[in-house]
């Protein structure tokens, strides 16, 4: 999954010029947080709530952006993938990104545009149900082999490994039922921890 597919591209930008109260009375009308600011199309800086905060005084609300922006804030290129995106904001604790692309900015992507990119790789809003399964010698293979059988869809697989060093695979399905299909791994020796139909 890559940032393009998941990024805003209607992005509101505002200039240099423009004052603390300017950028303040934008976010407020669009409801954002992130506001980058631009010449033309190329990312001069960024400002955000929290950085906007030190200047609502009354001396400094009528500063222009180029004095208080962020000059050189995070960004990422769109063929980067969704995962590096998550990786850069929770590294610099930070609600967006820009997004460049050979110095012009042609969308941003927020921790929620990021929330919803996973929610959709890991089917959670859709029905489905659930199995976890360590394999036995950890030939998950045999296990989707199973699932396949009984005609299962896998929409998404996770991994964690337990404190006593087993690989246990989290496997959600379409909806399903899975009382007979864990009896069956049980019988060829794969240990089910739990389903949820």
């Amino acid at each position: 999954m890559k940032v393009k597919n998941w990024m805003i591209r209607d992005v509101i930008t505002i200039s240099p010029e423009h004052t603390v109260e300017d950028a303040l009375q934008l976010m407020k009308l669009h409801s954002i947080r992130h506001l980058p600011v631009t010449e033309k199309e190329n990312l001069k800086g960024l400002v955000t709530e929290s950085s906007l905060r030190p200047y609502l005084t009354p001396e400094k609300i009528s500063l222009p952006l180029r004095e208080v922006m962020i000059i050189n804030p995070v960004v990422i290129d769109p063929e980067t993938s969704i995962d590096e995106a998550a990786r850069l904001i929770y590294k610099y604790k930070i609600g967006g990104l820009p997004v460049v692309s050979q110095g012009k900015l042609v969308g941003i992507i927020t921790v929620t545009d990021i929330l919803e990119a996973f929610i959709e790789l890991m089917g959670i809003l859709k029905a489905s149900s659930r199995i976890d399964v360590v394999p036995l010698d950890d030939h998950l293979e045999d296990v989707l082999e199973e699932i396949k059988k009984r005609g299962g869809k896998i929409i998404s697989i996770g991994m964690d490994v337990s404190l006593n060093g087993e690989k246990v695979y989290f496997i959600r399905l379409e909806q399903m039922p899975l009382e007979s299909l864990a009896s069956t791994l049980e019988s060829k020796g794969h240990k089910v921890l739990a389903f949820i139909e």
